[in-house]
C-alpha cells in the first residue's frame, strides 16, 4: 500500500518532465514566457493597489487600534502597522528584526489557517452526531486518532463501507496528508514563481498568493475590502489557535469533546466549569 502511494504521487512529476522534454513542451515554454511578462505586470499592479488600500485602512499604520486601547503604553517603535493584526503587542521583543518579523508572521498565519480548518473538523462531526444527523463510530476528535492507532476501520458519516482513508493505517494517512499539505504550502511560499513550470503565476506574495488557485472567490477584487479581510482572518485564526489549546486541555481533563463540554456547561454553569472540575479532581 505504501509503495502504491509513493508511485502514484510520482506520476504527475514524471508526466510534467516528459512533456517538458518534447516539442510540445518547447512550444508551451515560449507561450509561458509571454504569459509571464503579463503576470509580472499584473503582480506589480496587485501589490501596488494593496499597498495603497493599506495606507487608507483603519486597521493599519500609526492610527490603527492597539491592544490596550486608550491606555497609554510604550508600544514598540518597530511595529508600524504594516502587517494585518498588528496591535503593537510584542512583549518578548521577537519582532525587532524585520526579517524575523516576516518569518514569524508567515508561521503565525500558516498555523492560524490550519487551526481554523482543524476546528471545523473537530466540531462538526461531534455536533452532527449529537444532533442525530449522522452517527459516527468515533465523533470526538481525539478518539478518532486513538482508534486509528488501534487499527480500527472508520466509516465516514456513519455510512457502512464508506471508508476512504478510514480503512488505511496511520502511516499511509500521514503520507497522504503530507503530500496534500506540502504541495499547496510550497506553492504559497514561493509566490509568483511557485507553479511557473506549469504556466501558472500567482499575483500575490508569500502570505496571500491570490490567483484562481488561492482566491477562487476573487475576494481580492476590492483592495480595500481585501485588506480588512486579512485582519479578520488573522483575528479568527488566533482565536482558533487559542481554542485548540482549550480543546487539548478539555480532552485531557474531561475525556470529552468540545461540543459535549459546552453543552455540559450550559446545562449547569455553576458546577460544570474549570473550578468545579479542579475541585472534583482534588476530591478523587
Amino acid at each position: 500500500m505504501l509503495a502504491g502511494v509513493l508511485v502514484f504521487s510520482a506520476i504527475p512529476f514524471t508526466a510534467v518532465k516528459a512533456i517538458a522534454n518534447s516539442p510540445l513542451g518547447e512550444s508551451l515554454q515560449r507561450k509561458m514566457e509571454e504569459t509571464k511578462k503579463f503576470a509580472i505586470q499584473n503582480s506589480s499592479k496587485f501589490k501596488a493597489e494593496a499597498h495603497k488600500a493599506r495606507k487608507q485602512s483603519f486597521w493599519y499604520g500609526e492610527g490603527r487600534p492597539r491592544w490596550l486601547g486608550p491606555i497609554s503604553y510604550g508600544y514598540p517603535s518597530y511595529l508600524i502597522g504594516e502587517l494585518p493584526g498588528d496591535y503593537g503587542f510584542d512583549i518578548a521583543a521577537l519582532a525587532k528584526d524585520p526579517v524575523a518579523l516576516d518569518k514569524y508572521f508567515n508561521f503565525e498565519i500558516l498555523h492560524a489557517r490550519w487551526a481554523m480548518l482543524a476546528s471545523v473538523g473537530a466540531l462538526i462531526p461531534e455536533l452532527l452526531d449529537l444532533l442525530g444527523a449522522f452517527h459516527f463510530v468515533e465523533p470526538v476528535w481525539w478518539r478518532v486518532g486513538y482508534s486509528k492507532l488501534q487499527g480500527d476501520t472508520l466509516d465516514y458519516l456513519g455510512i457502512p463501507g464508506l471508508h476512504l482513508a478510514g480503512s488505511q493505517g496511520v502511516v499511509v494517512i500521514a503520507i497522504c496528508q503530507a503530500l496534500l499539505m506540502v504541495g499547496p504550502e510550497y506553492a504559497r511560499y514561493c509566490g509568483i514563481e511557485a507553479l511557473e513550470p506549469l504556466g501558472i503565476y500567482l499575483p500575490g506574495d508569500i502570505n496571500y498568493p491570490g490567483g484562481a488557485l488561492f482566491d477562487p472567490l476573487n475576494l481580492s477584487k476590492d483592495p480595500e475590502a481585501f485588506e480588512e479581510l486579512k485582519v479578520k482572518e488573522i483575528k479568527n485564526g488566533r482565536l482558533a489557535m487559542v481554542a485548540w489549546l482549550g480543546f487539548f486541555m478539555q480532552a485531557a481533563l474531561t475525556g470529552k469533546g468540545p461540543v459535549q463540554n459546552i453543552m455540559d456547561h450550559i446545562s449547569d454553569p455553576f458546577h460544570n466549569n474549570l473550578l468545579g472540575l479542579l475541585n472534583s479532581m482534588k476530591l478523587h
